[in-house]
């Protein structure tokens, strides 16, 4: 048996699903966004079976793009969640015949308190339809399962018109990424936008030594910080140099080298620092990376050190 074939035959049937909507699209989309948008409260999605599946993913996707949203089973409805539902929320609801039974014992107690209700179903005369302020087709020329009976090709098209109607309400509310991100300020996004400098340099027991230090016990002191580099100041605390392991390595391999030389002697003396710890964690990477570093040093307006930044630090944190 040809697998590929078969899948690349359910992908087509998907496709087919999405494109043939796609000419249907028309007013009833700007209807149904002016009503979420209208809202005082929140979107109840609700649906049975799979259809509830995909209304609990269209909820979450409203709720991280800026409409309040959340899902109600309506079975659950029926035995105290109609409760959840406020005066000024609205109802999406999900049924591709439009005649799922706990979802319709549902409909007239959404209507009797003049909840706005957006339908979404293959048939337009279907009693959801009837219910429903704004019609929604999901209707599929047919289902990518063989045996017409597994929701495939219309659950596809019931998520991507999901997305459609969260992206123009983003589009509407001017949604942009910082928004976003701060709905997700766990995220990769979120971190980029958020954590700074200040939220993960290290400040305590930091390897500094100063320029009269011996290459030795700078040695020691690299070992002991732990951070694979030593800070070295002058007399008034001002950061002079930074001798990194990579420093010490090309040092073991010069003919000058001597433990009883000063450290600075092996160390650059041009370290890249910083002087603003609210500086955002990502871009003090992109710092890190341009001059392929390991260690960024935050510094006061006087030179003095503040704390340093290292890459590992960075990863750990998820910034990338």
């Amino acid at each position: 048996m040809d697998y590929a074939t078969i899948a690349k035959e359910v992908l087509e049937i998907e496709a087919e699903a999405l494109l043939s909507s796609k000419e249907r699209i028309g007013k009833n989309i700007e209807e149904a966004v002016d009503l979420i948008y209208g809202l005082k409260g929140k979107l109840i999605v609700t649906g049975v079976g799979k259809s509830g599946l995909v209304g609990s993913k269209i909820a979450a996707t409203f709720a991280s793009t800026g409409t309040p949203s959340f899902f109600i089973h309506p079975t659950e409805a029926l035995h105290g969640d109609l409760g959840m539902i406020g005066k000024d929320d609205g109802v999406l609801a999900i049924s591709y015949s439009g005649e799922s039974e706990e979802l319709i014992k549902i409909l007239p107690h959404i209507k009797r308190f003049d909840i706005p209700l957006i339908g979404m179903s293959a048939d337009p005369s279907s009693t959801l339809a009837r219910y429903s302020d704004v019609f929604i087709s999901i209707a599929v020329p047919k289902e990518a399962c063989p045996l017409q009976a597994a929701p495939t090709a219309s659950t596809t098209l019931t998520m991507a018109l999901g997305d459609a109607l969260a992206v123009c309400l983003m589009k509407k509310r001017d949604f942009k990424k910082e928004d976003f991100a701060s709905f997700h300020p766990g995220g990769s996004l979120g971190k980029r936008l958020f954590v700074k400098v200040a939220d993960l340099m290290r400040s305590k027991d930091l390897p500094v030594i100063s320029e009269d230090t011996p290459l030795k016990e700078a040695i020691v002191a690299m070992s002991e910080g732990k951070l694979g580099n030593v800070l070295i100041t002058d007399h008034q605390g001002r950061l002079k140099a930074v001798l990194s392991d990579g420093d010490l390595r090309r040092a073991l391999m010069s003919e000058k080298f001597d433990l009883s030389k000063k450290a600075i002697e092996f160390a650059s003396t041009n370290p890249k620092s910083i002087d603003d710890p609210s500086m955002l964690a990502s871009d003090a990477l992109r710092l890190i990376e341009r001059y392929k570093i390991q260690l960024l040093v935050v510094v006061d307006e006087e030179e003095k050190v503040r704390g340093v930044l290292h890459i590992h630090d960075l990863v750990e944190a998820g910034i990338k």
